[in-house]
C-alpha cells in the first residue's frame, strides 16, 4: 500500500485490488502475460504488466482525446486545476468563485442547497482539467492530487440503497451514506464520470502517481460505475441518453472487461429505440427547448463518433443518421444570426464561438450537407436554406424571416405539445430578433430545484405563464396541454399563423400572428369560454429604456443603433383596457439574472363573450415614438373567421383576415 500525505488530507491509496483479474477478460489480445502472472498468483507482477499494456495501447482513443501529446489547455481550465490543488472545486458555474471543500475533502458540503449544485460536485469537472494541466506542463502534483481526490472520492461516497423498512432500522452513519447516494450515484452523475474518467485515464496514465496499485482501484472503480447504471437507467428523457451515450463509451473503450460489448450494445439499444421516440418527425426535441435540443444533438452526433472510431458504425441504421441530420437544421431554422438561441423552457443562451465548433464538428460527420457547410465557415462556402419562414408543426415551433442576415427581422414563436419536464407552461409566447438584437426574449429558467425555499420559489418565479409572451386569465399559470395549429401560411405578403390553446378547463386561448409585408407584426389574442377574472396579456421587455404610456397603451425602446421597436395594444373597448408594469427578469444562464420590465394589458372578462387584443409590434430603426392604428372590422366573434384593420405611420391602412 502506498500512503499519499498533503497537508491535513491524508488518505490511503492505491491499494492493489486483486478482483479485478475477475472482471477482465484476460484471453483478450495482449493481456497473455497478465493471464499468466495471475495464474501463478502473482498479482503484484500481473498489476504491473496490465498497466504496462494500457501505457502502450495506442489503437484506441476517445473522440476528445486522439493524441495525449497534443493536448492544450485554456485559461479556465488551468484555473480549474490550480484551484483543485487547494480544493476549491468548479462544481457548477453558476455558483462562482468555487467553494472550498475543505483540507480533508467534505464530499457532502452544501453550501446552497440548489440540488444541482450537490449533484454536480460529484461530476468532478475539475479532473480533466487537472489531467490537461499534468500534459502542458509534466507537473506531478497535478497527477499525485488527482490520485488522491479520487481514491478519496471512493471512500467517502459508498454506494448504499435502502428500502424504506432499512432506512428507518439503520444508524446514522448508514443513513447518511444513503442520503448521500442520491447525489453521488444519481445515474447520470455516474455516467458523467464513466465518460470523463476515460479522457483522465489517458491523461494520466503514463504519470508514476498512477501506479499498478492505483490502475486496479480504478479499474473496480470504474466497472462499479457501469454496472450500477446497467441495473439504474433512468426512465426517460436526456438522461436516459446520456447514459445510453456514455455506456457505449464505457464498452468501446475498456474492451478488456469481460462485460464490455453488453454495455455497448445496451447503449447502442437504448439510442436507436430512443431517437425514435424523443425525437419529432420535424426534427425537433420533445423537451421543446432549445439548450436540451442542442444537449441531443450532441448525444447522438457523439456516439456516430464512438462507432467510427472504433468500427461499429453499422450498430446504427441509416435512418438514425438522418434524425440527427434532421434536429441540425431544425435547430439552424430558430436560432437567431448571431448563432444565438431563444430561451424558451429551460434553454440557456449558447454562444457563436460554441456554435461554429458545433457546426464543424456536424460538417465532418455530414459533409455533403450545404446549409451545415454553410454556417461551419461563416458562409464561405455552402448554402443558405432554400426558405424564409418555417413551420415545424410536430414540435410547435413557427419561425417567421425576411433573410437570413444580421439584419433580418425574425421572430419564433413556441405553439406545440405539451412537452416534457423541461418545457414550461409558456403557450404562444415568442421571440424576436431585429436588425442585430434580440427583443422580447423569453424569461429562461435561472435555476432547476433544491432544498432551500428560495430556490424553489425562484423556479417558479420564472417557469410561471405570467412572465412570458403569452395570455393569462388572473395570472394564473395555463395547463400543460397541447394546442392545436388552425393554419400556417408561411408564404405571401401577408403571412399567417392561427393556434390554440385549451389554457384552462373553461378558456381557450386563440392567438393569431400576421407577419406583413416583411416589415411588422399583428398579434391578436382572443380569450374564449366561460372562464370570468381578469385576462392579462403579457409582454417582456427587453433591458434598457422603454418609454411607454398608459394613455394610448403602448411601449417603445430608445436604444442606441438602428434595433427599435413600438408596440402598441387594442382591444374591443378601449376604455375597459388597462396597462400594468411590474419588476420582471431575464435569464441567460444558470444563476443569472437582470431585471427588465414586465408588462400587461389587462380586461377584465365579465360575461361568456370573448376578450379580444390586437397588439401591432413594429421593428424600426429609429428610437421613439410611431403613429399606429388598428380594430376589428368583424361583426363580432366567429371561431372560422377573423379580421382587422391596421395602420403603421405613412404605410397604407391594411385589412388582415382569414377563414378556416
Amino acid at each position: 500500500m502506498i500512503l499519499f500525505l498533503a497537508g491535513a488530507f491524508a488518505v490511503s491509496a492505491q491499494e492493489l485490488k486483486s478482483e479485478v483479474f475477475d472482471l477482465l477478460n484476460l484471453d483478450y489480445k495482449g493481456l497473455e502475460q497478465v493471464k499468466t502472472l495471475h495464474a501463478q498468483g502473482d498479482d503484484a507482477a500481473a498489476a504491473a504488466a496490465l498497466l504496462d499494456y494500457y501505457r502502450g495501447r495506442k489503437d484506441i482513443c476517445t473522440p476528445e482525446i486522439r493524441d495525449p501529446k497534443k493536448v492544450k489547455i485554456s485559461k479556465e481550465d488551468q484555473k480549474m486545476a490550480d484551484e483543485a490543488l487547494e480544493h476549491k472545486f468548479f462544481s457548477h458555474k453558476g455558483y462562482q468563485p468555487s467553494f472550498f471543500y475543505g483540507e480533508d475533502i467534505d464530499w457532502r458540503y452544501w453550501p446552497v442547497q440548489d440540488n444541482e449544485l450537490r449533484w454536480q460536485l460529484h461530476r468532478h469537472k475539475w479532473f480533466t482539467p487537472m489531467g490537461k494541466a499534468y500534459r502542458v506542463s509534466g507537473d506531478e502534483k497535478y497527477a499525485r492530487e488527482w490520485t488522491l481526490e479520487y481514491i478519496d472520492w471512493i471512500r467517502k461516497n459508498p454506494l448504499v440503497k435502502l428500502d424504506k423498512a432499512a432506512y428507518e432500522m439503520a444508524d446514522d452513519n448508514l443513513k447518511g451514506d444513503a442520503d448521500n447516494s442520491r447525489f453521488a450515484w444519481r445515474p447520470l452523475e455516474t455516467s458523467h464520470r464513466l465518460q470523463d474518467q476515460c479522457l483522465q485515464f489517458q491523461l494520466f496514465v503514463d504519470s508514476p502517481a498512477f501506479t499498478p496499485e492505483f490502475l486496479t482501484e480504478f479499474l473496480v472503480n470504474y466497472h462499479k460505475h457501469a454496472v450500477h447504471i446497467l441495473g439504474n437507467y433512468s426512465a426517460q428523457g436526456n438522461h436516459l441518453l446520456f447514459e445510453a451515450q456514455r455506456m457505449l463509451m464505457a464498452g468501446s473503450f475498456f474492451p478488456e472487461y469481460r462485460e464490455a460489448e453488453a454495455w455497448r450494445k445496451s447503449g447502442v439499444e437504448i439510442l436507436n429505440r430512443e431517437i425514435l421516440k424523443q425525437v419529432l418527425p420535424d426534427g425537433g426535441h420533445y423537451e421543446l427547448d432549445p439548450h436540451y435540443h442542442l444537449a441531443t444533438i450532441e448525444i447522438f452526433y457523439k456516439s456516430l463518433q464512438i462507432a467510427d472510431l472504433n468500427g461499429f458504425r453499422n450498430d446504427f441504421p441509416q435512418s438514425y443518421a438522418d434524425a440527427v441530420e434532421n434536429m441540425i437544421m431544425f435547430y439552424i431554422d430558430i436560432i437567431f444570426p448571431d448563432y444565438t438561441n431563444p430561451c424558451f423552457s429551460d434553454a440557456k443562451i449558447t454562444n457563436r464561438k460554441t456554435m461554429l465548433n458545433n457546426y464543424r464538428k456536424w460538417q465532418k460527420v455530414f459533409p455533403e450537407n450545404q446549409v451545415i457547410r454553410y454556417f461551419a465557415t461563416e458562409g464561405q462556402e455552402g448554402s443558405l436554406p432554400d426558405h424564409l419562414s418555417k413551420g415545424f408543426l410536430d414540435t410547435g415551433f413557427f419561425v417567421f424571416r425576411n433573410g437570413w442576415g444580421g439584419d433580418a427581422l425574425q421572430m419564433v414563436v413556441k405553439a406545440g405539445p405539451a412537452g416534457e419536464w423541461h418545457a414550461q407552461p409558456d403557450f404562444g409566447t415568442f421571440e424576436m430578433w431585429y436588425n442585430g438584437k434580440c427583443l422580447f426574449q423569453d424569461s429562461g429558467s435561472y435555476v432547476y430545484e433544491g432544498k432551500d425555499p428560495e430556490i424553489m420559489e425562484w423556479r417558479k418565479w420564472f417557469r410561471a405563464s405570467s412572465h412570458h409572451n403569452t395570455l393569462t386569465m388572473n395570472d394564473q399559470d395555463v395547463d400543460k396541454v397541447p394546442s392545436k395549429t388552425l393554419l400556417w401560411q408561411p408564404e405571401g405578403d401577408v403571412q399567417i399563423l392561427v393556434t390554440e390553446h385549451p389554457s384552462y378547463k373553461n378558456l381557450t386561448h386563440r392567438r393569431s400572428i400576421f407577419f406583413v409585408d416583411g416589415k411588422y407584426f399583428v398579434i391578436v389574442d382572443e380569450a374564449i369560454g366561460k372562464m370570468k377574472g381578469w385576462v392579462n396579456l403579457h409582454y417582456q421587455m427587453p433591458r434598457g429604456d422603454v418609454p411607454n404610456s398608459r394613455e394610448d397603451m403602448h411601449f417603445h425602446t430608445n436604444f442606441e443603433g438602428e434595433s427599435n421597436f413600438y408596440l402598441q395594444c387594442f382591444c374591443d373597448d378601449m376604455e375597459k383596457m388597462q396597462m400594468k408594469k411590474e419588476k420582471g427578469w431575464q435569464s441567460s444562464d444558470y444563476m443569472k439574472k437582470v431585471q427588465r420590465i414586465d408588462a400587461s394589458f389587462k380586461q377584465k372578462k365579465e360575461t361568456d363573450d370573448p376578450v379580444r387584443f390586437i397588439t401591432v409590434i413594429y421593428p424600426k430603426h429609429d428610437a421613439g415614438e410611431e403613429v399606429v392604428s388598428a380594430k376589428f372590422t368583424d361583426k363580432g366573434y366567429d371561431p372560422n373567421t377573423l379580421s382587422v384593420q391596421v395602420k403603421v405611420g405613412k404605410n397604407k391602412k391594411k385589412t388582415l383576415t382569414y377563414n378556416l
